[in-house]
């Protein structure tokens, strides 16, 4: 079986909730995409239709779904809302990395988060890519916990938000920093969103600056302590679960830049200009199909570590080029029509970009793979 066969492999009602959705996702997206207003009236139907959850256990209440399943849930969504589709897949995965911790690694103290997912169907914010690794912001310890102060960038969704499941630094004399992962409440009187999110694409994320000054995490709601700056188990989960999920969206993107090209170019002159063009656009996007089918495979096959982030960054950094080229070769397809915002190409050209921007960037991959294949440390490398 091919492996763009076996990507389509999915739960099929998942998939198909999805596209029952799609047409009522779309009918809102031009529109906030030109006042750069979130998606916010997606959610209502994201929840209803069981999608926030879908990737809590079935032991726990949710769907069950596993990470093959998201994939192709949010693929789904993206061919009608690139932003949401982005935003529930910043949800989807800190819902998905706490389900693979519970059923393989026996992490049970996540269940409590999960199966609050479940019954509540909580939205879960996080500050993403602009901690990954390194961590950021400050952790000063108070009594009974520690006083955070930060400002977090890129948090999707965060006009719907309910939790937000983020990290500060720690640092002590005489000790080497450490990171602390915890959750705050969306609605701590210390939190507070700050609309900065006005950007090239992917305007109805929700995407804003969180702010948070003087917050108290208590000492037993901290769920991880980690060395900062270097590569830690959990990361490991994370990169291995989180990026085929996100890129996912990027190729949904892409296959509905393809659609919308095709059907705009069958209305021009079939010469031989175009017939390469159409041709060169399905070998990218053909390509990036493969290298997100290579991403799931390997998060299916459930083993963390440098050499799964290894596999999972390469074909991150191929699914990003080939499928931004795929909709460069749909806007020069659909011809100057393409240029026109009704037309739908270039909102998803613009879309599309946010694919270079998610962890592991290309510099920092390069150096991954390099030092991989020459048998290097790696554990800085992020």
């Amino acid at each position: 079986m091919s492996p763009v066969a076996q990507l389509k492999i999915s739960k099929p009602d998942l998939v198909a909730t999805a596209r029952r959705l799609g047409p009522q996702l779309a009918e809102a997206a031009a529109t906030n995409d030109d006042s750069d207003t979130f998606a916010a009236a997606s959610y209502p139907h994201l929840k209803e239709a069981g999608l926030i959850d879908a990737g809590v256990p079935t032991e726990l209440g949710g769907g069950g779904a596993e990470v093959d399943e998201l994939c192709a849930m949010l693929r789904e969504l993206a061919h009608h809302c690139s932003s949401t589709a982005l935003a529930l897949a910043m949800h989807t995965h800190q819902v998905a990395v706490p389900a693979w911790r519970w059923r393989h690694q026996n992490a049970t103290a996540v269940e409590p988060l999960l199966r609050r997912i479940a019954k509540e169907r909580i939205v879960v914010v996080t500050s993403g890519g602009s901690d990954w690794v390194a961590g950021g912001g400050k952790a000063e310890r108070v009594e009974g916990g520690y006083r955070i102060t930060a400002r977090k960038v890129f948090a999707s969704g965060s006009p719907m938000g309910d939790l937000m499941m983020t990290s500060a630094i720690l640092e002590e004399e005489g000790q080497p920093p450490v990171v602390l992962h915890f959750g705050i409440p969306m609605n701590s009187p210390h939190l507070r969103i700050e609309p900065t999110w006005k950007a090239m694409g992917m305007r109805g994320t929700g995407s804003n600056d969180i702010v948070i000054d003087g917050h108290v995490v208590p000492e037993q709601a901290v769920a991880v302590r980690r060395p900062a700056g270097e590569w830690h188990p959990l990361f490991h989960v994370i990169a291995m679960v989180a990026l085929p999920l996100i890129y996912s969206v990027y190729l949904g993107v892409a296959e509905s830049a393809r659609d919308i090209a095709l059907a705009m170019a069958r209305k021009r002159r079939q010469d031989h200009h175009l017939i390469q063009l159409t041709g060169s656009m399905e070998i990218e996007l053909r390509a990036a199909q493969i290298a997100q089918s290579s991403m799931i495979a390997t998060a299916m096959r459930g083993e963390p570590g440098p050499q799964t982030v290894n596999d999972v960054m390469i074909a991150r950094q191929l699914v990003a080029r080939h499928a931004i080229r795929a909709v460069e070769l749909a806007m020069e397809m659909a011809g100057g029509a393409a240029y026109y915002r009704s037309a739908g190409l270039e909102r998803r050209f613009r879309d599309v970009q946010g694919a270079r921007y998610h962890p592991m960037q290309e510099s920092q991959q390069k150096e991954f793979a390099g030092r991989m294949a020459l048998g290097l440390p790696v554990d800085k490398v992020f």
